[in-house]
């Protein structure tokens, strides 16, 4: 195919032109695009990670169940898969923005430059070549008009000149139009060809990208359908459980954790004996300072012996009404019992019993020793000693209406309140007696006692004054540093 060398030219500019106004402006444009591409493949990655996590959680409930615990498996095997898949595809379009994105990026700036200088180039040498064959032509022309005349054989030789250069300077032109054609389409191929080559390596990253995934996801494929494809299906194991409740049990009801309760108490009160008590005299109650005189040294037995004597003192009659209750019961019944008034902690002595304030104890041993008691925790069953300063005789509810019942219950009520009436309490004293105000002082009434220190109610405690109808017994002791009362 013979063409023209003017439109050989026309061309070799057009190629030039269509390289850098169009091709390089679409090479910017692809590169946004797959960096839009890569944001949304890594989003996709992420969301496909956030949902397999899920699947696997969902997969980790399921592995629980007795029923399901195959289909569990499935999920978070189907899950791990999916993750591998993921990594792989990352690592996929790593290569794409190394081989592609990257390169593109690299390049383009530098080929607009390098385009763009190459087409000026040709354009410019193309001018002169251009103009010096004009030249070569004009003078040509002249010559021949001026070997017209009389002497045309002085312009013959000049004239054969001119033709042989203008002869050259058009065989130069044609070969410099047809090397300048032949690069820019060679340039045009070598940006096409880049193009290609780098997307059939992507290409190949894909393909070898998804037959790792097809093995990994064909791989367990058939066992995951083979799991799921039964849902009717239960294991044996579910199968026996469920078998084994449909079948009836003879089953004998227990006793009542009452009656077990006081059979253990008496057998273990009967076989065996309490640990020895602690070697340490036991602790005082809280309250001790508050009082002037100072406390009995076993104001449970002591008080309870007077309130065994005030029962006695009630008759048969009161005694008749209770023959109705078992044995038990009524071997409970007659060891006596005290109710706690402060909260003891044993820490780490298996020997002593912890209790909080408001507790009944059963006391097991009755003799006081060095300030201690033994008894069992009737909330807990538990055994152990305790400070015999910490609680007080407990009278049983039955008892006080036994006493409600009696002929002259009333008139003995009476009389016991008018014998044991409430403590009259000082107003509290505020002054300071260094600065010289008088302290006032009244004479408390003989059936009454006086708190020190004007104190009508501890601070710590959240009732009225548990001692405020015990009346305390003078004492006298030989030691010098504690105070005559």
């Amino acid at each position: 195919m013979s063409r023209d060398p003017e439109d050989v030219n026309k061309l070799t500019e057009s190629t030039y032109k269509n390289v850098v106004e169009n091709f390089n402006p679409a090479l910017r444009n692809l590169i946004n695009l797959g960096k839009s591409y890569e944001k949304s493949v890594t989003a996709m990655s992420l969301a496909g990670k956030a949902y397999f996590d899920a699947v696997a959680k969902i997969g980790e409930n399921a592995a629980v169940s007795p029923v399901s615990r195959e289909l569990g498996v499935v999920l978070m095997e189907i899950s791990e898969a999916q993750r591998k898949v993921q990594v792989e595809m990352e690592e996929t379009f790593k290569k794409f923005h190394r081989d592609i994105i990257a390169e593109l990026e690299k390049k383009t700036d530098l080929d607009v430059k390098y385009m763009t200088a190459t087409f000026k180039r040709y354009q410019s040498e193309h001018k002169l070549k251009q103009d010096s064959l004009d030249r070569s032509q004009s003078d040509l022309k002249k010559l021949r008009r001026k070997s017209q005349g009389k002497h045309s054989s002085k312009y013959e030789v000049k004239e054969n000149e001119a033709v042989q250069v203008i002869t050259t300077r058009q065989t130069d032109m044609q070969k410099f139009i047809a090397d300048g054609c032949q690069e820019a389409l060679l340039e045009e191929k070598r940006r096409f060809c880049f193009l290609v080559d780098k997307h059939c390596t992507f290409t190949t990253h894909l393909s070898t990208f998804h037959d790792k995934a097809r093995e990994m996801l064909q791989e367990k494929l058939v066992t995951w359908q083979d799991k799921c494809s039964d849902a009717t299906k239960v294991p044996d194991t579910v199968m026996t459980m469920i078998e084994g409740l449909r079948t009836p049990i003879s089953m004998t009801p227990d006793a009542s954790p009452l009656m077990e309760r006081l059979a253990r108490t008496q057998s273990n009160s009967d076989t065996v004996g309490p640990p020895p008590a602690p070697t340490l005299k036991a602790q005082i109650s809280p309250l001790a300072n508050m009082f002037n005189q100072e406390i009995p040294k076993s104001p449970v037995s002591a008080d309870y012996n007077t309130e065994s004597a005030d029962q006695d003192s009630l008759g048969s009659s009161s005694l008749s009404r209770s023959t109705s209750m078992s044995s038990d019961v009524n071997s409970m019944a007659r060891k006596p019992r005290v109710l706690t008034i402060f909260p003891h902690t044993a820490g780490n002595n298996d020997t002593l019993l912890s209790f909080d304030d408001g507790d009944l104890i059963t006391l097991l041993i009755q003799e006081e020793k060095d300030g201690w008691l033994y008894g069992e925790l009737e909330k807990t069953g538990q055994r152990g000693w305790f400070p015999s300063s910490y609680c007080r005789p407990y009278a049983e509810p039955l008892l006080t209406n036994r006493m409600d019942s009696y002929s002259g219950g009333a008139d003995l009520l009476v009389e016991e309140e008018g014998e044991e009436g409430p403590v009259l309490l000082p107003p509290p004293d505020y002054s300071d007696p260094s600065h010289g105000s008088p302290v006032k002082t009244s004479t408390p009434s003989p059936d009454s006692m006086v708190v020190p220190n004007g104190i009508s109610k501890p601070p710590f405690l959240s009732g009225g004054n548990p001692f405020a109808t015990v009346k305390l017994r003078p004492t006298v002791t030989n030691d010098r540093s504690a105070p005559v009362v």
